[in-house]
């Protein structure tokens, strides 16, 4: 492996790889104690592992590896070391840990408690990966690809994929199973996004008002959040407007609502969800 990949500080990179250690031992708990063993299965190369392992002699483990061996060389191709790296030892540690793992009794044979329990742990596992630079399906690498070359989103692709993979499972396991299967690969997708994201979503709000100043120092002084000015110029009047731009928690939205309402009932407010916040001085002030 290429050293540059180490020029993040070492505590970061143990620390990074504790977490996707901890990710793949909660992937191989939710697969092997509770989705496997009743037939439920994961999309993308989890679920056509398990699909290939429950119709061969070859253990779920080979088919994780093997599948995922051209995924990994596109990756290191198209989207850098240091993803290749951590893709590949969490998909090497699952594969270990679900042989391990396999031998343990499962935790219920009740499908809903199976489904609902396999799948946030499932979606815990993998959303401490995904958050730590790795990655246990291959089918996103490609996904990634194809949005290049065809124009889908990376969404649109991931999708086709995971219908087709729970289609099959109609076939072998039974479309009960795979209704539970859908429902499944739902919550571990939810809760990917709770982990990932966070709990304390964060919200991006653009203000034009015309009392800017006052909108400004309220929320500053109420909300405790900081606040920066935008100078721009209205396309129809040709006026020149200011703008105000902050980053608030879920939380916080309606309040902030509230602020801007009682100082101008006229200004417009436009508010969108924000994936990630780094940086900055988005950390709270104490409010009042």
């Amino acid at each position: 492996m290429n050293p540059s990949i180490f020029r993040i500080p070492s505590w970061r990179w143990w620390r990074r790889l504790i977490s996707l250690t901890l990710g793949c031992i909660f992937v191989a708990i939710g697969l092997e104690l509770f989705l496997i063993p009743n037939q439920i299965i994961d999309g993308g190369v989890v679920g056509i592992s398990i699909i290939f392992s429950s119709i061969t002699p070859w253990s779920l483990s080979v088919f994780l590896i093997l599948i995922n061996l051209p995924f990994w060389f596109l990756g290191y191709k198209q989207i850098g070391k240091t993803f290749t790296f951590c893709t590949i030892y969490s998909v090497i540690l699952l594969a270990v840990l679900t042989d391990f793992i396999h031998h343990f009794p499962q935790a219920t044979d009740n499908l809903f408690l199976a489904t609902v329990f396999g799948g946030i742990i499932l979606g815990m596992g993998v959303g401490l990966i995904i958050r730590n630079g790795g990655s246990l399906d291959g089918t996103e690498v490609l996904a990634i690809i194809g949005n290049e070359k065809l124009g889908f989103s990376v969404g649109e692709i991931v999708m086709f994929f995971n219908v087709f993979i729970l289609g099959s499972a109609g076939f072998i396991f039974g479309w009960d199973k795979a209704m539970y299967s859908l429902i499944a690969y739902f919550i571990a997708y939810k809760t990917i996004d709770v982990v990932v994201e966070g709990l304390d979503e964060s919200k991006s709000v653009m203000i034009i008002s015309d009392k800017p100043d006052e909108i400004s120092e309220a929320i500053m002084y109420r909300l405790g959040r900081g606040v920066t000015h935008i100078y721009g110029k209205g396309g129809y009047t040709k006026e020149e407007k200011e703008l105000l731009y902050c980053i608030v928690t879920r939380l916080e939205v309606a309040k902030l609502k509230s602020i801007v309402s009682e100082i101008d009932p006229h200004a417009f407010v436009a508010i969108e969800h924000v994936h990630d916040v780094l940086g900055g001085r988005f950390k709270k002030k104490s409010i009042h």
